[in-house]
């Protein structure tokens, strides 16, 4: 049986995920030893029970990823902060030095082109929190990859150490941004 793998998108760019596509030819080869059971690039709506390894990508920003981040906390063998967004708040904390209320107001009211209106005003958009904050501070994480986005062989690495069933020992931190 393969291992059951996610991958999850907070409150981040999806840069992350950019480069885990990066992967290239290597895809293939991790499609031949996991079964992708949740991930933005496939088209599952319930996170599933026993995944084996789970990617984590962005920061805790609203009420719904923390409910996300505790589910997938329960139902996964090893959790990974994927990118600096989830490993540190990163770019999506930038805001946490302004007020909330300001920003949503500038972002959704006055720089509206029809309607405006705070996204809270419609309940199919998640509440914000007041502070973005890292994944480690909500749920236990098991491994950390850093990068802003990190590169593909810094996922390959991370994620064959842990389909071997070893912790990674992401020793060299590759710092890129952008």
């Amino acid at each position: 049986m393969k291992p059951k793998v996610a991958t999850i998108w907070l409150g981040g760019c999806s840069g992350c995920h950019m480069s885990f596509l990066d992967l290239d030819e290597r895809l293939i080869d991790l499609a031949d030893k996991i079964d992708l059971v949740y991930s933005p690039i496939a088209d599952v709506k319930e996170f599933p029970r026993d995944v084996d390894v789970t990617l984590v990508e962005g920061a805790i920003a609203s009420f719904e990823h923390e409910e996300l981040a505790r589910l997938i906390r329960r139902n996964s063998r090893f959790v990974v902060s994927f990118g600096d967004c989830a490993v540190t708040g990163n770019v999506t904390a930038m805001r946490n030095s302004l007020d909330l209320d300001d920003v949503l107001h500038r972002s959704y009211v006055e720089l509206a082109d029809t309607t405006p209106r705070v996204p809270r005003d419609y309940p199919t958009i998640a509440e914000l929190m007041k502070q973005a904050r890292p994944l480690h501070e909500y749920i236990t994480v098991d491994a950390f990859i850093h990068g802003c986005p990190p590169t593909a062989d810094q996922i390959w690495s991370a994620v064959t150490e842990l389909l071997a069933g070893k912790k990674p020992e992401l020793t060299h931190v590759f710092l890129r941004y952008g």
